[in-house]
């Protein structure tokens, strides 16, 4: 089964036996036919873009002459005509993928974006639009009317390899498409490609279980729970690209949210959403959501669970009511000659005041500061005995404001501050802490105390987005961006705008409106969005969701507050103390009723051998995991040597090295040396990240690995992985995509034995 799944050029598969002349000559007819497609939708491609560059060129010779109105509306044309360009750079690549022949003799393409001819004839059909959902859901039993699936490998703009999968052979044959038929199916030829390090999209093998998740209505939230290999992350993607077409007017405007697990992660990922035609998307981690800090700290398992708690926002709710202090008695103070008394009665009613707003902290204190210089101003004239006026008055209060002594005096009484220095001040100061943890165990208070130097931590940041919500935005700091939302004057003046100057398809009257505003509005949603920490999305997908805190989870529901979610995940994997084992202990108190669960039950990626060890693994290790079917069958996927250990780490380097060997046939791979955390560095040192002829050797500890996959996965010493954390070592086990070495010096874990 091995061999089959590599591919050469013509799209025959090795190892198979040798096809005769006859059916050589009509792959080699099949692939001339589709090449000659692929060429005219290219070909239309750029057409579409050279239209677009020549639209821009003519706006950008008018120059900046005329009114500002109307350089307003050329710089909105040239954004828009960029943008286009833009989108039609970015689906260069795989264009077109598939083929569906129809019952009823219609044949049409399936591709990342829709095209027509100018006569505006479909020549393309986007892979989101309904009509192409037979694509990835028609199977034997239920064909939908589809009598042929077609993919197509392309290199380029070259058409490399047909693939067909035959839903209904009796009627192909009656329409007399049975010639030239070729290959074992896309979906194996997927499955046994190297990985490169960029996740490569996976819309032209996407089966029925994943689209029913993708296509999945946008109610509520909805959780899809799958092992290792099963698509999860592929899922995630395409459901925010198929929202962001199918859901348009909901989220064009609020954009989606995709969180991941780590930046290398999101490096992995960083094509998907771009090749599918979509520039809607924030892809980020947690830490990106909380600007200006940076997360290098580490911290022990307990100190993060007690941070991941839900409790831990009374605590932070209290810290920032800390900075609203009255004075133990009145203050008197000297203004030119005259006295003031700051009184704590006043000090208190001004705070109440400021607090009854309902503004953040920050913001709340130029309430508070103006009422106690009002008040301050009424004592100075009323020392005028009645005699002194309105200009007095504005000199008094000018005069009160300059007060050094003064300013201190109120800036104890309510200090701004940002979150960064709250929880610093809050974990470094044992009677802040006492103060607002109270409820809370001495023993817990004394795990959070550390050096106010100590460097931010994971479990540190909806912590510091909690108290970014309680204080608001520094005096000083760029206010929220406004919203660039047309009224239906602005519509209408944009659509008479085209109507002058000639609509061609590619503007909008709504596009055109939001770029005539200027300013932000000339960002994309996503620029926006991440540019502004109150921004509110329109959905949220989290990917390795069973990581997030109790208190993470707060975090993005203040970014959706209408709970469209999707969250895709693995309890068996969970890595963080603050994490889920169970769905409904994390979702329950976040969604309530309004959330659903589906699971994915087939591996694609793993091969079937290393599937049933780390599913040996996790059930002696009672993990949380899920069924799982490996859909691969690849002979000697897993391999085990015993070694000294002194010898662990050279004897993996040797197994890194032949492998890459192996693979050093100009398709490259990815090799990587699994090791547990005390022996990182060491490994590192000894094998490095090295290059074999496009092959890649990387080594990583078990939780880096989480999210990633490898051609090869060589786990060094499980047993002291699963001793850290037996997750981990379930998560390490289960990367490879074509072979497990376990190299061990010390007995396996029970399972792996």
């Amino acid at each position: 089964m091995e061999d089959c799944l590599e591919q050469d050029n013509t799209g025959a598969s090795k190892g198979m036996p040798m096809h005769d002349d006859r059916t050589l000559a009509a792959e080699r007819r099949g692939l001339d036919a589709e090449q000659h497609v692929v060429d005219g939708l290219y070909s239309r491609l750029d057409e579409l873009r050279d239209e677009a560059a020549r639209r821009l060129g003519e706006v950008r010779r008018e120059g900046p002459s005329g009114s500002p109105q109307n350089r307003s509306e050329r710089d909105a044309f040239a954004t828009l005509y960029e943008d286009r360009i833009m989108q039609l750079d970015a689906v260069e690549d795989r264009l077109c993928f598939g083929r569906l022949d129809m019952s009823d003799g219609e044949r049409f393409y399936v591709g990342r974006i829709g095209l027509s001819d100018a006569e505006h004839a479909p020549l393309l059909t986007d892979w989101r639009a309904p009509a192409a959902q037979a694509f990835y859901s028609a199977t034997a039993a239920n064909p939908g009317g589809v009598v042929n699936r077609r993919h197509l490998t392309t290199r380029g703009r070259t058409v490399v390899a047909v693939e067909d999968d035959v839903l209904d052979v009796e009627r192909l044959r009656e329409a007399g498409l049975d010639e030239g038929l070729a290959g074992e199916g896309a979906l194996l030829a997927a499955l046994g490609a190297r990985r490169t390090g960029r996740m490569g999209d996976i819309v032209a093998t996407i089966q029925a279980e994943q689209d029913d998740v993708i296509r999945a209505p946008m109610t509520g939230a909805l959780v899809v729970q799958g092992g290792p290999g099963t698509g999860k992350t592929a899922v995630a993607l395409h459901r925010a690209a198929f929202l962001l077409y199918h859901h348009r007017e909901q989220l064009e405007r609020r954009g989606v949210l995709l969180i991941g697990p780590s930046r290398d992660f999101l490096r992995y990922i960083d094509h998907v959403l771009p090749s599918l035609g979509e520039t809607g998307a924030v892809s980020t981690t947690l830490a990106g959501l909380v600007q200006g800090v940076r997360i290098t700290g580490e911290e022990a398992d307990a100190v993060a669970s007690i941070k991941g708690r839900t409790d831990m926002a009374a605590v932070i709710a209290s810290a920032v009511r800390e900075r609203q202090r009255a004075p133990r008695r009145d203050q008197e103070i000297r203004v030119d000659g005259r006295t003031v008394v700051i009184r704590r009665s006043d000090i208190k009613d001004a705070q109440a005041k400021a607090r009854r707003e309902g503004k953040p902290h920050n913001q709340a204190r130029a309430t508070f500061a103006k009422e106690m210089i009002s008040r301050l101003t009424t004592q100075l004239m009323e020392q005028l005995d009645g005699l002194g006026d309105a200009d007095d008055r504005m000199e008094l209060e000018r005069d009160v404001r300059d007060n050094k002594t003064i300013k201190i005096a109120l800036n104890l009484c309510w200090l701004p501050v940002s979150p960064a220095q709250l929880l610093r001040d809050l974990f470094s100061k044992a009677h802040l802490l006492d103060h607002a943890a109270a409820s809370m165990p001495r023993r817990e208070r004394d795990l959070l105390l550390r050096p106010a130097s100590a460097p931010f931590t994971e479990a540190d940041i909806p912590l510091l987005d909690e108290a970014a919500e309680l204080l608001g935005d520094m005096p000083g700091d760029a206010p929220r961006s406004s919203s660039s939302e047309a009224t239906e004057e602005e519509l209408a003046y944009a659509q008479d705008v085209l109507d002058t100057f000639g609509g061609d398809g590619m503007v909008s009257a709504e596009s055109l409106a939001a770029r005539m505003k200027g300013g932000e509005s000339r960002l994309s949603v996503a620029e926006r969005a991440i540019r502004d920490r109150t921004w509110t999305y329109g959905h949220v997908v989290v990917d390795e969701a069973q990581e997030l805190s109790p208190m993470a989870w707060r975090m993005l529901l203040r970014r959706c507050p209408t709970r469209s979610f999707t969250i895709v995940g693995d309890v068996a994997q969970v890595a963080s103390p603050a994490g889920t084992r169970w769905w409904p202990e994390a979702m329950d108190p976040v969604f309530g009723q309004s959330w659903t669960q589906r699971e994915l039950t087939i591996s694609y990626r793993i091969p079937a051998a290393v599937a049933e060890a780390a599913q040996a693994f996790a059930t002696a290790a009672r993990l949380p995991v899920s069924e799982l079917r490996a859909a691969r069958e690849l002979d000697d996927a897993v391999a085990v040597s015993r070694v000294e250990s002194r010898e662990l780490v050279a004897s993996a380097a040797a197994v890194a090295a032949r492998h890459a060997s192996d693979m050093a046939d100009g398709e490259g791979g990815l090799v990587a040396v699994i090791v547990p955390d005390a022996m990182v560095a060491q490994a590192r040192a000894t094998i490095g990240a090295s290059d074999v002829e496009g092959t890649t050797v990387e080594v990583h500890s078990a939780r880096e690995t989480k999210g990633l996959e490898f051609d090869v996965a060589i786990v060094v010493e499980p047993a002291a992985i699963a001793d850290a954390r037996a997750g981990d070592l379930y998560v390490a086990l289960t990367r490879p995509t074509r072979r497990l070495e376990i190299v061990h010096a010390e007995p396996l874990p029970q399972g792996l034995g």
